[in-house]
């Protein structure tokens, strides 16, 4: 298999993010008007629950198939024989959960209006274990699924204008969702035959594979816990409107952190590659480069979301969500130790198969912030449901630190706090400046972001920040080698 180039490859994953990003800020301002707080309540507080289904369905399937499918892509009949094992495990685990769901729905746990929407959503289970993007992820495939995903993306706006039209409609909004996020999985499946034949089997050696699924997965649990139980304790103690308001500032986050993440989801499969080969060297420079590339853009885009909170939440879901504002402010706080968090757990403990101390971290994560939203969302609602992200995304990055910072080549981390504090003070000035004089949310946002963001890399630039000139370099290196070819 021909090795591909991380740079094409974050880029190709950014424009999914970039899509992803563009979807929501489409369809979202029209699907919170149409619905309303309360409908948009009902249908985040069902897809918080369709998940832990989801999670059940997935175990941690595609975190191991990436770490140990790595070693065996050069292997044609090896690389079968073991996506034959991971995919029928992947089966059995969805069929297990559909049970678990239709098992809960016979008792009078659920209150009828959630149960369609979730029923409704549990749809990915099946579309998610079809789709097999862990297959893609090892071979470093990604221009494919990005190009399904945006046709279908689409077509998913064309539907949702079609068939939401009023504030009942918060079922056909979750069909659309499921349509647009795993629509395009079953295309997937069909393309990845051609490439790779694999098929179900009961012939696997569960010896071998289930220990280190439940390890990841238990640690996946963990952290479901601390992303969805916020929206699900907020369900049960404030009702569909509180959640309503939390789940607009948790959206804007969570596609802001796949966006910034995107560099970390493509390195995760050249990273397990290196280690599988016992290339710790280029394994510990790689890494640090990583790490080095996002400490550079957390700072300016915390400060960035912080600032433009107010404007980014009135574009995207309209002024009645103005109280979203706040949470999202802390939710810009709890980003910083989110992407670091997923860069120690996923690019560095796991590809090194140290899940245990990821699970410790996740799962001490998970109880302080349910026990911190047991105690405080009765006071702040959902201020507190986003302050405890902060907290629990606080531990799991400190945890993973302490263990990560050994595979690091510490010579290679030359992060200069000052350079970046500089450039980021300039940003924030020309925010504000930019924020008193343009009075148009739209202008506001495109002009900040344009003129902001290209402020702070000049200044980086101008104080020859190593990080941004050495990544310079390689990247007219590269234009210089294709220009003589």
């Amino acid at each position: 298999m021909k090795k591909k180039s991380l740079g094409i490859n974050a880029i190709v994953n950014l424009l999914r993010n970039i899509v992803n990003i563009i979807f929501p800020i489409v369809t979202f301002p029209y699907a919170s008007r149409i619905l309303g707080v309360e409908s948009l309540g009902i249908y985040n507080f069902s897809y918080s629950v369709s998940n832990y289904f989801l999670l059940l369905a997935s175990l941690g399937i595609s975190t191991y198939a990436v770490r140990e499918g790595a070693k065996y892509r050069n292997d044609h009949i090896k690389m079968r024989n073991f996506a034959n094992e991971v995919f029928s495990i992947n089966i059995i685990s969805t069929l297990f959960a559909y049970l678990c769901m239709i098992i809960i729905f016979l008792f009078p746990i659920m209150p009828s209006k959630y149960i369609m929407t979730i029923s409704v959503f549990s749809l990915q289970l099946i579309f998610t274990t079809v789709g097999v993007e862990w297959l893609y992820t090892i071979y470093e495939e990604f221009t494919y699924i990005t190009i399904v995903n945006i046709v279908f993306k689409i077509i998913s706006v064309f539907l949702l204008f079609l068939f939401v039209k009023s504030k009942n409609d918060y079922i056909a909004y979750a069909a659309v969702t499921v349509f647009a996020i795993v629509g395009s999985n079953l295309f997937n499946y069909i393309h990845m035959k051609k490439v790779l034949k694999f098929h179900l089997t009961f012939k696997i050696n569960l010896k071998k594979h289930i220990l280190p699924i439940l390890m990841i997965f238990a640690s996946n649990v963990a952290v479901a816990v601390y992303v969805n139980i916020d929206v699900t304790m907020l369900g049960f103690m404030k009702g569909d409107y509180a959640v309503g308001i939390y789940s607009v500032a948790v959206k804007i986050y969570n596609v802001i952190k796949n966006v910034l993440a995107a560099i970390l989801i493509v390195s995760i499969p050249r990273l397990a590659m290196l280690i599988s080969e016992k290339k710790q060297e280029e394994f510990k420079n790689l890494a640090s480069n990583i790490y080095n590339i996002i400490s550079i853009l957390l700072i300016p885009a915390v400060c960035g979301i912080f600032l433009l909170s107010k404007d980014i939440v009135c574009l995207v879901a309209g002024n009645s969500f103005y109280n979203s504002t706040k949470s999202l402010q802390l939710l810009s706080i709890a980003l910083m130790f989110a992407i670091f968090s997923w860069l120690f757990s996923q690019c560095i403990l796991i590809p090194m198969k140290q899940e245990k101390i990821v699970l410790v971290a996740t799962i001490l994560s998970a109880v302080i912030n349910t026990i911190l939203n047991i105690v405080l969302i009765p006071i702040w609602e959902e201020n507190a449901a986003a302050l405890t992200t902060i907290i629990a995304e606080l531990i799991s990055a400190v945890i993973g630190a302490r263990y990560s910072w050994k595979h690091l080549n510490l010579k290679k981390i030359y992060v200069n706090i000052r350079e970046v504090i500089v450039a980021t003070i300039i940003m924030v000035i020309a925010i504000v400046i930019v924020k008193r004089i343009v009075i148009s949310t739209i202008a506001t946002l495109f002009i900040s972001i344009v003129v902001g963001g290209c402020l702070y890399f000049i200044v980086l630039l101008v104080l020859k920040n190593k990080i941004v000139t050495e990544n310079l370099q390689r990247i007219l290196e590269k234009i210089r080698r294709k220009e003589y070819v």
